[in-house]
């Protein structure tokens, strides 16, 4: 997320608070499943073993499994990884913002405390990270060796999310660093927690109206936030956003097949072959269960009850 302004509508807004139904515009035709959760992001990367042990190191995440030039990251003990790095011959990385597709996908810790762990971690072994308050969380930003985004952050209760009109209010204000370090009540950090999951995906997209056309009136995500400069929030079943959408690197061409990229990520649902079949007849092209948006980013549907 970027900007500064903590209004993100150009005016005092009168807040309510975001109950359940006030907040978010469905789509036209297909709406997405409010069980719906996202899997692992598959991302391509220019040195197997330097990502493997930074992502061990510094997102304490652990190795499920490895199959040649493909490595599955996730939680220790979780049955399902949260990121698959791949590795092709001739991949370079990224400068930020260089390239469209992946602005960064976020990982969503079970609660506060743990992201205080996270804080005094990343300080102990001297890791540089942006942060920001978020009103509906409190997150941590860095960059993989590759110059790939990631978010780590904890969800505020939803009672506490507030709305102005059905748009659900998000800031990007600074984070109390203090407050969450204290949180932790000095437990050390030991790795990515039970509960761990991922919780959304970040694109920098070309034109936010196409992304609405796509992700929205095609795929079946509800509009959460739309008047936030230069970007769109999207979502399922009341969430503050399983996706973002940003024109923040506008002008910026598609990754080629030499960059450092994110690959495709996963969204699991129980209507998984609706959307799919949504997608196609707005005009999109599918490939098994596979999708791409008007960029070239992949998102592949899982049906899961």
């Amino acid at each position: 997320m970027s900007g500064s302004s903590h209004d993100i509508f150009g005016r005092a807004p009168v807040a309510q608070p975001a109950l359940p139904g006030t907040y978010g515009e469905a789509p036209p035709a297909h709406r997405l499943h409010p069980a719906l959760r996202l899997g692992p992001v598959k991302l391509q990367v220019s040195n197997l073993d330097r990502s493997v042990a930074w992502y061990q190191q510094v997102l304490g995440l652990v190795e499920h499994d490895r199959q040649g030039d493909v490595v599955s990251l996730g939680v220790a003990g979780a049955g399902e990884p949260l990121v698959v790095l791949e590795h092709r011959p001739g991949t370079t990385p990224v400068r930020p913002g260089s390239r469209l597709g992946l602005y960064h996908y976020a990982v969503l810790l079970p609660d506060r405390a743990s992201l205080g762990r996270f804080v005094q971690h990343l300080s102990d072994i001297g890791a540089r990270a942006g942060a920001s308050d978020h009103l509906v969380s409190e997150a941590l930003y860095l960059q993989d060796p590759d110059g790939l985004g990631i978010e780590v952050y904890r969800d505020r209760p939803r009672q506490e999310w507030n709305r102005v009109g059905a748009e659900l209010m998000m800031a990007t204000d600074p984070l109390d660093f203090p407050a969450v370090v204290a949180s932790a009540g000095g437990e050390p950090w030991s790795g990515m927690p039970s509960g761990t999951v991922m919780g959304h995906v970040h694109l920098h997209v070309g034109d936010i109206n196409r992304a609405s056309d796509f992700y929205s009136t095609a795929l079946g995500f509800d509009r959460m936030v739309w008047r936030y400069p230069g970007a769109l929030f999207l979502a399922a079943g009341g969430y503050h956003h399983h996706l973002g959408t940003n024109t923040w690197a506008q002008g910026a061409a598609s990754p080629t097949e030499r960059d450092a990229q994110l690959l495709e990520w996963t969204i699991v649902t129980p209507d998984a072959e609706a959307a799919l079949d949504s997608v196609a007849a707005a005009g999109f092209a599918r490939d098994g269960s596979l999708v791409r948006d008007p960029w070239g980013t992949a998102v592949r549907l899982v049906s899961a009850p």
